[in-house]
């Protein structure tokens, strides 16, 4: 198979050197930046560069870009690409990008369309922090927008046979809302946590907890604030959740309430417990 990723960055480069490593399929690779592609050939992320030569004989697509980039290049690919080729998306949110493509899905009803989202990270960024393991054992979300059953199956068996540990089958608006508490809400509380005066101080005070909860503060600022405004809605309900949670520890602290202290982080406590065990149930099942 011919795979085409456009966007060598932390997670379009990770997906081409795996692919690259661990298949027989070839890859061909396009950025807008000369560096990015010179470092991508470096790390053994493409096999060749996507032009207007091969663009006409690539499979599968992966477009691995910032949603306001994204739009832009579906219209400048689709009309090139085969009949039956396979577009692919790899951002953050669904419900914008989907829409996009249900109306590219009218206008090249040759071409099949699946929205995905490979939920693995780092705190760096570009083509250079991009690693062949970034996948190993994490979660693919497939959400399908014109695709038959045997399309959305080949994508799936594909992320499993890279590394993917899961995946999951969903639409749009149920994507964007999972998303903005176990993704989104977590960066913003890091981001607003390291914002405290005090955290200048830690040196000699901190451990485990203090990197955990601050590592995801640090992130590309333009994409973050793509992601977060394009799923405001979702986002502000989590943020308000949040709020009132927080509030309730404050009140107990300010009334010295212990009862209610310990109340409310046993209730916390057993969320935790009750998640762990909802997750490994679900590895069991896969």
């Amino acid at each position: 198979m011919k795979i085409a990723i456009v966007g060598l960055g932390l997670i379009g480069g990770s997906l081409g050197r795996t692919i690259v490593k661990n298949t027989q399929h070839t890859v061909y690779a396009f950025d807008i930046s000369h560096r990015a592609m010179l470092d991508g050939k470096l790390l053994k992320a493409y096999h060749h560069e996507l032009d207007d030569k091969n663009i006409g004989d690539i499979d599968l697509i992966f477009f691995s870009l910032y949603p306001d980039a994204l739009e832009k290049a579906l219209c400048e690919y689709c009309p090139r690409l085969k009949d039956g080729a396979l577009v692919v998306d790899c951002c953050g949110n669904k419900r914008r990008v989907v829409g996009e493509m249900q109306q590219l899905a009218k206008t090249y009803p040759r071409l099949n369309f699946i929205s995905s989202h490979p939920m693995a990270g780092r705190e760096f960024s570009g083509v250079s922090h991009s690693t062949a393991t970034l996948f190993d054992k994490a979660s693919m979300i497939l959400v399908p927008v014109k695709a038959d059953i045997k399309t959305i199956q080949g994508l799936k068996e594909f992320s499993l046979a890279i590394g993917f540990g899961t995946v999951v089958i969903t639409n749009a608006k149920e994507h964007d809302r999972i998303i903005a508490y176990t993704s989104q809400l977590a960066h913003l509380v890091s981001s607003s946590y390291i914002k405290s005066p005090t955290a200048v101080q830690f040196m000699g005070f901190s451990a485990g907890s203090f990197r955990d909860m601050t590592r995801v503060a640090r992130l590309s600022p333009e994409m973050w604030s793509e992601l977060t405004t394009d799923n405001a809605d979702f986002l502000v309900g989590e943020i308000q959740t949040l709020i009132d949670n927080l509030t309730e520890y404050k009140n107990a602290l300010e009334n010295g309430d212990k009862d209610k202290m310990k109340e409310l982080l046993s209730d916390g406590n057993d969320k935790k417990l009750q998640s762990e065990k909802m997750r490994r149930s679900k590895i069991y099942e896969n």
